[in-house]
Order: C-alpha cells, then sequence, then structure tokens
C-alpha cells in the first residue's frame, strides 16, 4: 500500500500534493512549534477537516516533508559524486559548492528547516540532521577527503559540517545579510558562491593529505 508521500509523489496536482507543498513552506518559515495544521489548511484554502482526512496529525505532515527534503538531498550528493568524479580536489569542491548552492538557493525552507532542528530543543521524530553523518561520509568520498564512507576523519567530518552551516546560515540569512551588502537576488548569490571558493577551496586543498585517511 503506497504512502501518503508516494500519492502524493504519484499526483502532483492532488490535493495530497498541494497539502505537502504548503506544509514545506510553513514549517520552514515558522518552524514545527509554531506552525499549526490550521495555518497550513488555511493556505492551501481548505478546511481543517480535509487536511486530516489526507494527512492526519501535524507530526505526520511533518516526517513527510523531511522525509522528502533528506531524499532531494541525497539525490544532490549523489549527482555530484557522479559530476566530479575523477577531477581535481579544486573542480571538485567548486562543483559542489556551485551545485548545493543552486538547490538551497532555489529551497531555501530546506536550510530554515536544518537552523531550526538545531536550535529547537524539542525533538519531533524524524530530523533531517538524523541523516548528517550519512551526508557528512558521501561528501568526504566525492571531495576525495576519505577512502571510503566507513573511514572519515574527525576533522574531515568537522571541516565538512564548517562548509555545509556555512552555506545553510548565508543563504537562510538572505535577508539579514543582503541589504548589508546592498544587491540584488541573483548577485548575492553569485557572490556567496564566490565568496565560498574564496575562503573554503583553498583550506581544503591545503589540507587534505591531513583529512585523508591512509
Amino acid at each position: 500500500m503506497s504512502s501518503r508521500l508516494e500519492k502524493a509523489r504519484q499526483d502532483p496536482g492532488s490535493m495530497k500534493a498541494k497539502i505537502l507543498a504548503s506544509a514545506r513552506k510553513i514549517f520552514g518559515e515558522y518552524g514545527y512549534n509554531d506552525t499549526t495544521t490550521r495555518m497550513i489548511a488555511k493556505d492551501v484554502g481548505i478546511d481543517i477537516s480535509t487536511l486530516y482526512y489526507h494527512w492526519g496529525e501535524k507530526q505526520d505532515l511533518y516526517e513527510a516533508v523531511v522525509i522528502e527534503i533528506g531524499e532531494e538531498i541525497q539525490d544532490q550528493l549523489n549527482d555530484i559524486e557522479r559530476k566530479v568524479s575523477g577531477r581535481s580536489l579544486t573542480t571538485r569542491l567548486e562543483i559542489a559548492l556551485d551545485m548545493m548552492c543552486d538547490y538551497l538557493f532555489a529551497h531555501p525552507e530546506v536550510s530554515n528547516l536544518f537552523l531550526f532542528g538545531y536550535f529547537n530543543k524539542t525533538r519531533h521524530g524524524v530530523a533531517l540532521d538524523n541523516k548528517m553523518s550519512e551526508y557528512i561520509a558521501n561528501i568526504a568520498v566525492a571531495m576525495d577527503l576519505a577512502q571510503n564512507k566507513k573511514k572519515v576523519s574527525i576533522q574531515a567530518k568537522a571541516r565538512i559540517l564548517a562548509v555545509w552551516n556555512t552555506v545553510l546560515n548565508f543563504i537562510s540569512g538572505e535577508s539579514f545579510f543582503r541589504p548589508m551588502l546592498a544587491t540584488s537576488h541573483v548577485n548575492y548569490m553569485k557572490v556567496v558562491k564566490e565568496t565560498l571558493k574564496f575562503i573554503l577551496v583553498p583550506a581544503f586543498t591545503s589540507e587534505k593529505e591531513k583529512l585523508k585517511i591512509e
């Protein structure tokens, strides 16, 4: 039997899909605690009973959003790994930063949900950061900082987390940072990518041998 998430994916125009899209946006804006099912129902233009019929409780809907985003991120990482294979570390980093920034700028709720998860003391079942260890291992191998996903040095993990959190903050904090730079959204995206490469590429390339497990 198909899950609610699978049914929503199978029919993007369905009520389940519309509710899921609204939930993803509102959870990303307000976080789990400050989001209510009534807010989501109002955004979709339905009554609360219709939302419960299609999705059940808030926890069920939140978990579906988290699962969907987690799978998207994994797809992005797999795509990055395919595209960077066999290239120099500098090129790998540049491609990876471009691709992840493009994905996260296109889906700003993802960065917000990660940051809400970091700083929210109350946990709600499935959480995006539950899979961070797996993401880190994938990135380490893709960047040639580890020979396999089971042997990633703590130094490599910490540096990858530094990159990840820097990207999340640049994107989630755009409304705060961009006015300081007095620039457009399009140019902000460009500047963020350039800045990340300026700082991170030399740092990673100079430290590669220290990070890699022999």
